[in-house]
């Protein structure tokens, strides 16, 4: 099969689109004939090295994708082939605490597909069959693709972490990328009132699209000083954040007393100085995020089926040019995923 393989660390130019060995599925693991997959800062990370030490050599990327199954394990039932399904990224042992209370990511043998183990930017990609969820009719299979990692990681922000309620003011930052462009969906979803903050006035055009209620440009405006306006001094009870460095602290200025800064990455910078007072005085409860449960992703997908919620698809390239996809989402060109495309079957036509 074709895939998108890398074999040391460091630019796209190591990135080498070539022939590779076909997978093949243990008993309890299917192989999926990928149809669209999906591009996440996860996927840059591990190619510069940053998350290096757990990724095995040589290696394909990929932690969102869609497609059609085409190979069962022996023990593997429930699903049939040719079946089309997206899949949950996420992989743990099912037996430990964390897993037996819902706590999937906690787990300590945690792995991610696309990440621990060879991803979707292949042709075929194998996982366990647990992975794999049945795609509702209404969805494209670029649609599905871009789903799982972006609205997972939002609603377990938003909802097990942050427990949002009906009528809260909520900040979403970054409202441009995959995690705040699903953050907006789902909060509006919620009842509560939703003010995205990004960088350009076309991301915050977007936003408004998606339901955002205020928009802020923090590149022209002072976001502190706006979000005191727009509450009346008071400041927003939640925000969610992945970008970190400079916008991290300027949330922190932003949340009312008693809010919730919920942050799952650091795009932009992962170190910053923090005054503690700050967060004892105004009793702000700062929250670690990281990736969600299988029944989350479930929960999103109903959500979908309800028409509550929409994909939103920027550019598709095709799996060849996957360096080129990811130098576009280097430079934070993208509102929305990105989507790798490995057969020309798309609904979407890819960038030539």
């Amino acid at each position: 099969m074709k895939a998108l393989v890398f074999r040391e660390f460091g630019g796209t130019e190591k990135l080498k689109y070539e022939e590779v060995p076909d997978p093949t599925p243990q008993e309890n693991e299917i192989i999926v004939r990928v149809k669209a997959s999906s591009i996440n800062h996860l996927d840059l990370w591990m190619r510069q090295g940053i998350r290096g030490p757990e990724i095995p050599m040589p290696h394909i990327s990929g932690c969102d994708g869609s497609g059609e199954v085409v190979q069962l394990g022996k023990n593997v039932s429930g699903l049939a082939l040719n079946e089309k399904v997206l899949i949950y990224p996420g992989i743990s042992c099912g037996e430990c605490r964390y897993c037996k209370t819902g706590w999937d990511s906690l787990c300590p043998a945690y792995h991610i597909v696309g990440y621990q183990i060879q991803g979707t930017f292949a042709e075929y990609v194998k996982i366990p069959a647990g992975c794999a969820i049945p795609i509702p009719e209404k969805l494209s299979f670029e649609e599905a693709a871009s789903i799982p990692l972006v609205f997972l990681t939002a609603y377990h922000m938003l909802f097990t972490r942050a427990k949002i309620k009906i009528g809260e003011d909520v900040l979403v930052m970054a409202a441009g990328s995959g995690v705040g462009s699903s953050a907006i969906q789902l909060a509006k979803a919620a009842g509560t009132r939703v003010i995205a903050s990004a960088g350009s006035q076309e991301k915050l055009e977007l936003a408004k699209k998606l339901g955002a209620d205020e928009t802020i440009n923090y590149q022209k405006d002072d976001l502190t000083q706006k979000i005191k306006n727009l509450t009346g001094g008071r400041g927003v009870d939640v925000i969610i954040e992945h970008v970190g460095g400079e916008n991290f602290k300027k949330g922190l200025y932003a949340l009312s007393r008693n809010g919730r800064i919920v942050t799952c990455g650091a795009t932009a910078q992962p170190i910053i100085d923090l005054d503690l007072r700050l967060l004892f005085v105004r009793h702000v409860n700062l929250i670690g995020s990281y990736m969600g449960a299988k029944w989350e992703l479930l929960e999103v997908i109903k959500l979908f089926q309800a028409g509550k919620l929409k994909a939103v698809v920027d550019k598709a390239f095709p799996l060849s040019q996957g360096g080129r996809a990811q130098q576009y989402v280097e430079a934070r060109k993208n509102m929305g995923k990105i989507l790798l495309i490995p057969q020309a079957t798309s609904h979407l036509k890819p960038e030539s």
